[in-house]
């Protein structure tokens, strides 16, 4: 292995610095909203996403204390997984799923957070078995009512909860859901604390309320959820994909 050369080693250290100054401003915003709401900061995760970033990028911020991390590609999230396997990394899956990918993403993800089907939930089942692993599972609801946005609509949510908890080798963990487009802020979720309450009444550990991103996560917080997912505040803006 070639030596790091001095630019490289600045140019990390650049990167670090930067992450670190965008994780401070991104915590500060999360507690600021957890105080408003009256809950504790400590209720919240943060999940980074790192999706077209590299895996570096990834290392940098678990240095900074970062532990959750979400990708929505299997083509990018599996290699990045393997190159921080030495790490003690919760990997969640946050993208749509296809079936044909479910074996791939039970090998490394902890948390799928995008199930919305009986067929996704019963190959991510096999899956998880012909791994030997349990893999957390979200019921991922729709809040608009947009099918190329993914989700299940809200009557439909007990259904897919009782799939999850009934299929050996997955655990029911709660809800995600994105918020409608153009919707204000103060509205956007207001639908969701039925939903988790909905997969509550399913398995009453299923506490996990995942919503809330870069432009969002204060509405999120206010609205009960437990991690937010949050990309281009943290990381700034898109890099063409990671190959």
């Amino acid at each position: 292995m070639s030596p790091i050369s001095s630019s490289e080693l600045n140019s990390a250290e650049h990167r670090r610095a930067e992450l670190a100054r965008n994780l401070a401003e991104v915590n500060g915003r999360i507690a600021a909203a957890c105080a408003a709401a009256g809950r504790d900061a400590a209720e919240v995760t943060l999940i980074a996403i790192t999706k077209t970033w590299p895996a570096s990028d990834v290392m940098l911020l678990y240095s900074l204390g970062v532990s959750d991390f979400g990708e929505n590609r299997d083509a990018e999230a599996a290699p990045k997984a393997a190159a921080c396997a030495d790490l003690d990394i919760t990997w969640h899956f946050v993208g749509q799923l296809q079936t044909n990918k479910a074996r791939s993403v039970a090998r490394y993800a902890h948390v799928v957070h995008s199930v919305d089907r009986p067929h996704l939930v019963r190959a991510l089942g096999a899956a998880a078995r012909a791994a030997d692993r349990e893999l957390t599972c979200l019921v991922q609801v729709s809040l608009d009512a947009n099918p190329a946005r993914g989700g299940v609509p809200r009557d439909g949510v007990p259904g897919i909860a009782e799939e999850i908890a009934a299929e050996p080798g997955l655990v029911l963990g709660g809800v995600m859901a994105m918020a409608p487009l153009n919707a204000p802020p103060a509205d956007a979720f207001a639908s969701l604390p039925d939903c988790s309450a909905t997969v509550r009444s399913v398995r009453a550990g299923a506490t996990i309320v995942s919503a809330g991103m870069s432009g969002d996560l204060e509405a999120a917080i206010e609205a009960g959820a437990t991690h937010v997912r949050i990309g281009t505040a943290l990381l700034g803006g898109r890099t063409p994909p990671v190959m």
